[in-house]
């Protein structure tokens, strides 16, 4: 009896002890003091994170899964929550085979971000296939890896941007709709998180939102300026911000931070074309991936390109906002500016070069024009907006050479403003195909497409009511034709997404614009008004 007592009291003081461990861990050494702080250090400790619950119990801790399959190499990230520091940082991946769980492999997680990334090569992508990712005894998440689908004439993506903190709901319709329509794919442009000191948190938030449009199939995730902490990015080649608002190009928050954004965001897409990291030690993901006949390129269209404070003369509030009807256009295309940088002029180069039987599609984080006049109320209009991708204008017109030259399609987000735009590089309509999908949630900055003029250009496109389509020049005289746009006070505006669809056999490409309270689900639902529209890219 007294060997049961000692051998009781003997655990009871393990217990406590291990208890005392457990609160008297020193917190974890961040790079970083001002960023991320709910989701590193004593985060247990803290108070309760207004995005998102941090503290679930423990066989929920698997959030998600995002992966994409580039030829027979897979790759998929597993985004937990944060970890006690006597847990495991061990998560697992397993695949079902004749009705058995087999583990593949495991990785370890990263405590900054909490994601870990697997790789598997000579995947068999000719079949359906279930995934399960479990983190110690009872926390798991399953999903299903597609199989390439090669041999499907009309491949779809939907694309979404710009998922604003505005609304802290789930997005149900967003769900119900993509899953209905059941795309190969699925494309998020970038702002997937607004809360600029928290990507952990909100990260995971946009993963509730949204796993279940990526849970059985392949998805692209690019951040873009929200995403890394900064209301703008002119990146610059990596070097660091010292200006309020980063007109002066660069990044303003800890690289450690900025490196944890991309890998969280990006580690699942195929390798980089060239992996050299940036100054600071950011690296890059610009790629290209080819799915079902398409061949999609993945461009980081503002880590390279040059900010204008300093090198242009201020013109009007501020640093990138031309108000100034006087200005010259051609006064701020200085030589020495940057777009896209020689780095992704010359991937952009060879991707167009090889592979040419695909159908070609761009991603990336914005449009190369200025498709708006107004920016966040209806008493700013600005004369040129020196976030969009229409400045510089000789960068601009390099990366529309290299894109119309690949004869491909434009897909990108950002400017919460949908727009469809036959770019020109030299005159009207000798340029690529371009639509800019619209934001998620579309009540936090606001732009319009509104001539001043209030008059349709040449060639208007004769099938939307719509009053300003046709030939224009935009804010840096940049020629675009304006063929569909949804500015704000449309019927059923408020956010809504893009989906399109590629005939790999007619080379046509379908635009569709669905409002987000549409309900795809039944026979008389709408797109914005302008859309569908289809466009042939045979002699483009």
């Amino acid at each position: 009896m007294k060997k049961i007592i000692l051998l009781v009291v003997v655990c009871l003081s393990f217990l406590s002890c291990a208890e005392k461990k457990k609160e008297q861990v020193p917190p974890a050494k961040a790079p970083f003091s001002d960023v991320d702080t709910l989701a590193i250090n004593d985060w247990w400790n803290r108070a309760d994170n207004p995005i998102i619950n941090l503290k679930v119990n423990r066989d929920s801790v698997i959030a998600f899964g995002i992966y994409t399959v580039s030829g027979t190499t897979l790759k998929l990230s597993a985004q937990c929550y944060p970890l006690y520091p006597e847990e495991t940082r061990t998560v697992r991946l397993e695949i079902k085979e004749n009705g058995t769980w087999t583990e593949v492999q495991s990785q370890q997680l990263n405590d900054l971000g909490w994601s870990a990334l697997f790789r598997v090569e000579n995947w068999d992508s000719s079949q359906d296939l279930k995934y399960r990712l479990r983190h110690g005894e009872k926390a798991r998440y399953e999903g299903t890896i597609r199989k390439n689908p090669m041999h499907k004439a009309e491949i779809s993506l939907a694309a979404l941007s710009c998922n604003s903190n505005q609304d802290r709901g789930m997005r149900e319709n967003y769900v119900r709709n993509i899953n209905h329509q059941d795309p190969d794919l699925i494309f998020f442009a970038g702002d997937q998180s607004y809360d600029h000191t928290e990507h952990t948190a909100a990260w995971l938030k946009f993963g509730l939102q949204f796993r279940e449009t990526f849970r059985h199939r392949p998805c692209i995730t690019i951040p873009d300026d929200h995403d890394i902490g900064q209301g703008n990015l002119w990146g610059e080649n990596g070097k660091v911000s010292v200006t309020k608002g980063s007109p002066d190009g660069g990044y303003r928050y800890h690289p450690e931070y900025v490196k944890m954004v991309e890998r969280c965001q990006t580690a699942h897409l195929p390798d980089p074309f060239d992996p050299t990291p940036i100054e600071q030690g950011i690296g890059v993901y610009y790629t290209n991936l080819v799915w079902g006949g398409v061949d999609f390129a993945i461009l980081e269209d503002r880590k390279f390109k040059s900010g204008p404070e300093g090198k242009i003369p201020q013109q009007g509030p501020r640093p990138d906002h031309i108000r100034n009807p006087d200005y010259d256009p051609a006064s701020i295309d200085l030589p020495e500016l940057k777009l896209l940088g020689e780095r992704q002029l010359h991937f952009l180069k060879t991707w167009g070069e090889t592979n040419t039987d695909a159908t070609k599609v761009v991603l990336s984080q914005t449009g190369f024009c200025g498709g708006a006049h107004i920016h966040g109320t209806m008493d700013n209009r600005l004369h040129a907006d020196l976030d969009s991708n229409g400045w510089p204008q000789t960068g601009r017109k390099k990366a529309l050479e290299l894109i119309q030259q690949a004869n491909a399609v434009h897909i990108a987000g950002d400017q919460h403003l949908a727009t469809v735009i036959k770019q020109g590089i030299n005159e009207f309509g000798d340029g690529p195909w371009a639509f800019v999908v619209p934001a998620i949630v579309n009540d936090y900055y606001s732009r319009w497409w509104w001539p001043e003029d209030e008059k349709a250009g040449n060639n208007p496109n004769p099938n939307t009511s719509l009053p300003w389509t046709g030939d224009y020049l935009d804010g840096f005289h940049n020629k675009i034709s304006m063929k569909a746009y949804v500015n704000p006070e449309s019927p059923s505006h408020g956010g809504g997404y893009g989906l399109i669809r590629f005939n790999t056999q007619t080379q046509d490409v379908t635009f569709e614009c669905w409002p987000r309270n549409a309900d795809v689900t039944q026979p008389d639902a709408q797109q914005f008004e302008g859309w569908p529209m289809t466009v042939s890219l045979k002699n483009n």
